[in-house]
């Protein structure tokens, strides 16, 4: 099985780097994951240097085989591979990755303004869509979401959004 980390076009040190310690490593150990593939964007970590020229880097620890890069052009072949998906709390990942049906943890960046990434973390778990972590709890939500009954998120209705969108500019 395949778990595919991203943190997005931000920098998300701690993340990345618990990602890759030996709790997290064991814990997707023992879900069965054996293919770990981190976007680590610009973050500041062990192995940062090794891919600061936009290379992979490909290395083994505790089973599982890692793959880290910093960015692609387009993340969805990656979501589409992945049985697990670990993110930073950006709408646009979160909604990409739900509307694929991925299981999710959602690990919100609090060093950003104003924690909105919480907040949104936060609503989509308590709608069962997804689990909400913290970066410390990460080995834990590994194991709770394979233990969950999560919610489906709902496919994209364009005419709802087309609707509001009229509704509020007046047209009805």
């Amino acid at each position: 099985m395949r778990v595919f980390v991203t943190i997005g076009s931000t920098k998300f040190d701690d993340l990345v780097q618990h990602t890759l310690s030996e709790e997290v490593l064991l814990s997707l150990k023992k879900q069965g994951y054996r293919e770990l593939v981190i976007q680590c964007g610009n973050s500041t970590f062990e192995l940062a240097s090794s891919v600061a020229d936009g290379s992979e880097q490909k290395f083994e620890r505790e089973g599982i085989s890692i793959e880290c890069w910093k960015f692609k052009p387009t993340l969805e072949a990656e979501y589409d591979r992945a049985d697990l998906v670990v993110s930073h709390a950006g709408s646009g990942t979160i909604l990409d990755v739900l509307r694929k049906g991925k299981r999710m943890i959602v690990v919100p960046n609090e060093t950003l303004l104003d924690n909105h990434q919480k907040q949104l973390a936060v609503a989509l778990e308590e709608k069962g869509h997804l689990k909400a972590s913290t970066v410390s709890g990460l080995a834990q939500a590994i194991e709770d979401v394979h233990k969950a009954q999560l919610v489906p998120f709902p496919p994209l209705d364009g005419a709802r959004f087309a609707g509001i969108l009229d509704e509020t500019m007046g047209f009805i």
